[in-house]
């Protein structure tokens, strides 16, 4: 009988970027330092967060795992997965280094085999916009059948406001080349080119329908997204994302 795995998105197929190249994972925190704070952002992110030491944290995306790093240094129990490799060798190896005992797993919003209602918290920062938006929401319906009851998914990544779409994106391209040359600013291109960056409005309604509150939502320049939303009280919408995402 056909079944979700037989058509489900290939998450391990590299989208933009690709970090399996151990090249691209070893320039990785190099070239973003140029346009973004990293540690500074996972302490910013945490902060928001407002978790109390103990908690489970689950990142979804890890990267070279800064803000993991910081989260278990924070007193989280943190769990960090991303579908590189090369990205979960590097953060691992840093991890080590820092005396940090994170739990790292190769996998994605869609590959995850975890046990159901076991996160205070679901994070993700700069990987959403690898999945087409239908993939998304399964992703999301998915993410909300591993939180607790009144868990906390918060969301960092380019999402589209409707308004000056056009400017705004023509000035980060801008931007990022006036940062890095020509690296950043063909990095930026190839974001909007190949990428699934989507419209607030879009990824709004695929919040609230896969069970989330949206408590806080920020777009800066807008593009740059901040969302930080609850697991919904409405225990129909629960069974639902729970049923859709078995």
């Amino acid at each position: 009988m056909t079944n979700i795995n037989d058509w489900i998105w290939n998450e391990i197929q590299q989208i933009g970027k690709d970090y399996e190249s151990i090249d691209e994972v070893a320039v990785y925190d190099e070239s973003h330092s140029k346009f973004r704070d990293i540690k500074k952002e996972g302490q910013e992110i945490l902060t928001l967060l407002e978790a109390k030491e103990g908690a489970t944290l689950l990142d979804i995306g890890c990267g070279t795992g800064v803000f993991v790093r910081e989260a278990f240094k924070a007193g989280l129990s943190v769990t960090a997965v991303d579908v590189s490799e090369r990205m979960l060798q590097y953060a691992e190896e840093k991890a080590i280094l820092e005396q940090c005992n994170i739990k790292f797993l190769k996998g994605g919003f869609l590959s995850l085999d975890l046990e159901l209602q076991s996160f205070d918290f679901v994070t993700t920062s700069f990987s959403f916009h690898h999945l087409p938006d239908f993939y998304k929401f399964v992703a999301l319906k998915r993410i909300n059948s591993l939180l607790n009851d009144d868990g906390i998914l918060f969301i960092q990544d380019i999402v589209i406001a409707e308004e000056d779409y056009e400017a705004n994106i023509n000035t980060l391209i801008n931007r990022q080349e006036d940062l890095g040359g020509d690296f950043l600013r063909e990095d930026a291109i190839q974001h909007f080119q190949e990428e699934f960056s989507t419209f607030d409005w879009i990824l709004d309604q695929m919040i609230q329908r896969s069970g989330f509150e949206i408590l806080n939502k920020t777009i800066d320049g807008g593009l740059l997204a901040r969302y930080r939303c609850q697991k919904s009280a409405d225990k129909s919408v629960q069974s639902s994302a729970n049923a859709s995402a078995d």
